[in-house]
């Protein structure tokens, strides 16, 4: 049996509203090995500058990025679909080691096999220091955003 990430292809607003969520909530978890589950065995990265094919290299990347982007916390947004394309934009804050905030801003394009597995991912993202009381993004460090938490155009970024 393959598997098989609801809501699958084609979307509609609503179901690709429900992608996006479940995209956002898992990140939240920092959980390198649940994430890379969205994505097919052979799914096709690229994040910034780095690119990437295959769950192993997701999971190595992930690992890699919630170590130095500490205490993360990501909010994202449905921008456009397609019958099974999605793209989003997103922030997230975060502190490295010395405890310097920052908001990265960005925006991603996803396209979907048949059973909902993301098989491509294509990131650009952009890094501001911010301070500590420019922070915007408060919920417990359990990982899913509060659904009374503002999202992004309520808080416009």
């Amino acid at each position: 049996m393959s598997e098989s990430r609801p809501p699958v292809p084609p979307f509609t607003r609503e179901t690709a509203i429900q992608k996006v969520r479940a995209a956002e909530n898992a990140w939240n978890t920092r959980d390198p090995e649940r994430v890379s589950l969205a994505y097919t065995v052979d799914s096709v990265w690229r994040n910034r500058s780095d690119f990437l094919k295959g769950r192993s290299e997701i999971v190595a990347f992930l690992t890699g990025k919630w170590e130095k982007e500490q205490e993360y916390r990501l909010i994202k947004e449905l921008w456009a679909f397609t019958d099974n394309r999605i793209a989003v934009r997103f922030a997230y804050e975060w502190h490295d080691a010395e405890g310097a905030w920052h908001r990265s801003y960005g925006n991603e394009n996803w396209e979907f096999d048949e059973n909902g597995l993301m098989r491509e991912r294509h990131a650009s993202i952009n890094d501001v220091a911010i301070g500590r009381a420019e922070r915007l993004f408060h919920w417990d460090r359990s990982g899913v955003r509060p659904d009374e938490h503002p999202g992004l155009s309520d808080l416009q970024l």
